[in-house]
């Protein structure tokens, strides 16, 4: 009985362990990064903020321009891939015979684990002079970014949905169709509602993992600093502008895409902020 005591405390110690040095590493690097970055912040404010010149070699920190691209196509690959993730989310869930289902969700997981970078390659072969050669312009554009994050969010949208939908208990399903509803009027009218706050979830995470992409976006969307004023016209996001200049990036440079950085992490904080509030805004 000692024994078995001993083991449990041993185990509990271990588990606590785990815990507390999973939020140390991250409360480190957000310390770290808001350490580096504070300067610019700081120093620069709301010029940093909402400047619309990005001129390091002069001095010239404005991110206003990577952030509106940022926001214009992740909720482009949002307006483009949720539809088509929730749509697939219902036919696994609803619709497809067994035997297709089984076969479909393995192809859905193998397509999370593709690489970033061979999205963005499939995006530089095909997606971009398609692109180009049917609707103008250099084909980099925040169309082509849309698109590619668009694939990239549908296995997280459409894992997450349709779980949400196959947990609604199943007595609500039966009793609308006992009702006289059809079976898409039980779906669109009791079944999505009651799992709304699974696919809520599945759309938050959609967004972080789109808001969030690197390589992908950095091979396709143009990387020009400018707000674009077409979804045919380039872009640059916050994190391609990291991975593109801090190599080389130093000084005041390296502290102001630090700060890029910090942005990045009041964003991911905020959205699992939204995630952990959605069941009780929702009402589940």
């Amino acid at each position: 009985m000692v024994n078995r005591r001993c083991y449990e405390r041993l185990v509990e110690t271990c588990l606590l362990g785990s815990a507390v040095v999973a939020i140390l590493i991250v409360f480190l690097i957000g310390a770290f990064v808001f350490i580096e970055g504070f300067p610019i912040l700081s120093g620069h404010g709301l010029s940093f903020l909402f400047g619309k010149e990005w001129a390091p070699l002069q001095g010239v920190f404005g991110v206003f321009p990577m952030i509106v691209g940022t926001f214009y196509v992740t909720v482009g690959a949002l307006i483009l891939g949720v539809p088509v993730g929730l749509a697939c989310a219902v036919y696994l869930a609803e619709y497809a015979p067994r035997w297709f289902a089984e076969l479909i969700r393995p192809a859905v997981l193998l397509l999370e684990g593709i690489p970033s970078v061979v999205y963005g390659f499939f995006g530089v072969v095909v997606l971009v002079p398609f692109i180009m050669n049917q609707f103008g312009g250099w084909g980099f554009s925040l169309l082509a970014g849309a698109v590619v994050l668009a694939l990239m969010i549908l296995p997280t949208m459409i894992g997450i949905s349709e779980d949400a939908i196959r947990s609604v208990p199943r007595t609500y399903k039966e009793g609308s169709l006992a009702l006289g509803a059809t079976h898409w009027q039980t779906i669109r009218k009791v079944m999505l509602p009651a799992a709304r706050s699974g696919i809520m979830a599945a759309v938050v995470l959609s967004l972080g993992r789109a808001a969030g992409e690197t390589m992908a976006i950095l091979m396709v969307a143009g990387n020009v600093a400018v707000i674009p004023t077409s979804i045919l016209d380039p872009l640059r996001t916050l994190t391609a502008n990291v991975a593109l200049e801090m190599g080389y990036a130093f000084g005041d440079h390296t502290r102001a895409l630090f700060a890029s950085g910090v942005l990045l992490l009041l964003i991911v904080m905020l959205l699992n902020t939204f995630l952990y509030l959605l069941p009780k805004r929702t009402g589940t």
